[in-house]
């Protein structure tokens, strides 16, 4: 919590310095320059600016819209546009103004133009003094931490659950690589549960990431998968289970994320283009076009070419047991090469539909051996184990987080018998 307050007064601080000018016109870059003479700006708000004193108009940058065409929309002369531009190109290239994103004009009660305000990102804004002789600089925006807690069901799909829980989708992300050697997030089922404490960032109200996930529990089949955060200070993992096992294996359940199961495998398949029967020892994930793919497990990359039917192909030994093929590769990652090691996670290439293919997806197989085997079935051994001097301080932190989670479902069970009363 300490940590939390730190944050916010640093980011309150900077809130009140971030105004780097271009310099062309002589502007100062402190906030200082902003609030110098107290006769003539009495409240400068924390953009470098009076805002309750002028009237603001908010909207989007169209299609096909500039920079000098969006001020001119705003009411400024092509002369004073062109002057905006010049004076503030180190601050804002004018060429990274993107469609859809939002801004504020802000207006002089005789109808002139004095600020515009561009979200660059959700963190941050460029903010453009609009009269002579004109200025620019970057207002961070004030981020907050909170901390929650989900219980999630899953009963029709991950995503839409969370959203119907008021939980933000950000969190399958962390999830989904937290429980990445353990639960293959395209064969999630129904009845199917996660319980998690994390903290969210947020920004303008909106969540805009899930900062840090403490602890979580997936729940399947009656049998619970606890996934403990705990810190040993090595650089290594952080992510174990109720035994002290590391969450991270040898393989990744999956090579790329958010697609589905297109094709299974199989020794007996009707092939989509062919119309024979013939095995598809793989399996097919249906992604769209450049979705990176990524090599499930550390390895040696031992091919790298068009090979006819799986079109783009990269094979991977990752030891002397396993080997991995990624087919139908739209392009490979840049920088790959033959011979070349690559580590768990790396990109390899993106999905594409090279070679003999209905559409866009990854034909993703696995030898053990020297013969195919299903990658969902695929058995992969954990990594070290947690040392034995933190057994008990490990220990200690998942007693607290179970109890936690529990005092939370205790406080959640009394408020909802109060409502019933």
């Amino acid at each position: 919590m300490k940590h939390r307050y730190l944050i916010l007064t640093v980011l309150t601080a900077m809130v009140l310095a971030v105004s780097v000018s271009c310099g062309k016109r002589g502007k100062s870059n402190d906030a200082d320059a902003h609030v110098a003479d107290t006769d003539t700006l009495v409240n400068v708000g924390p953009m470098g600016f009076d805002q309750d004193s002028l009237t603001v108009k908010e909207g989007v940058v169209k299609s096909g819209q500039f920079f000098s065409t969006l001020l001119g929309s705003l009411g400024m002369n092509a002369q004073d546009a062109y002057n905006l531009t010049q004076a503030c190109d180190t601050v804002f290239d004018v060429k990274t103004l993107r469609v859809g994103q939002s801004y504020k004009a802000y207006y002089s009660t005789e109808d002139k133009l004095e600020y515009l305000v561009y979200d660059r990102d959700r963190m941050s804004c460029v903010v453009f003094d609009c009269t002579s002789p004109f200025d620019a600089w970057v207002y961070v925006k004030p981020v907050e931490f909170r901390d929650r807690y989900a219980d999630v069901t899953i009963s029709s799909s991950l995503w839409n659950d969370m959203l119907a829980a008021d939980v933000s989708p950000l969190l399958i992300l962390s999830l989904s690589d937290i429980y990445a050697w353990t639960v293959d997030f395209f064969g999630l089922q129904k009845g199917d549960r996660f319980r998690v404490l994390y903290q969210e960032k947020l920004c303008d109200g909106n969540v805009i990431a899930v900062d840090t996930v403490r602890y979580a529990v997936f729940s399947h089949n009656g049998e619970d998968f606890p996934a403990i955060l705990f810190d040993q200070k090595d650089g290594g993992n952080i992510w174990w289970n109720e035994k002290g096992e590391s969450m991270r294996k040898a393989f990744l359940k999956a090579p790329l994320k958010y697609s589905r199961i297109s094709s299974g495998f199989s020794y007996a398949r009707r092939h989509p283009v062919t119309r024979k029967v013939q095995p598809h020892t793989g399996v097919d994930y249906a992604a769209p076009k450049g979705t990176p793919v990524m090599t499930i497990g550390d390895g040696v990359i031992t091919s790298m070419k068009y090979e006819g039917a799986g079109g783009n192909t990269v094979r991977i030994r990752h030891n002397s047991v396993y080997s991995t093929a990624y087919l139908h590769l739209s392009k490979y990652a840049k920088g790959l090469k033959v011979g070349q090691r690559v580590r768990q996670g790396d990109v390899i290439g993106y999905v594409g539909s090279t070679g003999r293919s209905t559409g866009p997806h990854l034909d993703f197989r696995v030898w053990k051996n020297g013969s195919p085997i299903n990658p969902l079935k695929m058995d992969s051994p954990p990594a070290e184990p947690l040392k034995a001097e933190f057994k008990d301080e490990f220990a200690a932190a998942y007693r607290g987080y179970q109890h936690e989670i529990d005092a939370i479902q205790a406080r959640t069970v009394v408020q909802a018998l109060f409502e019933l009363l």
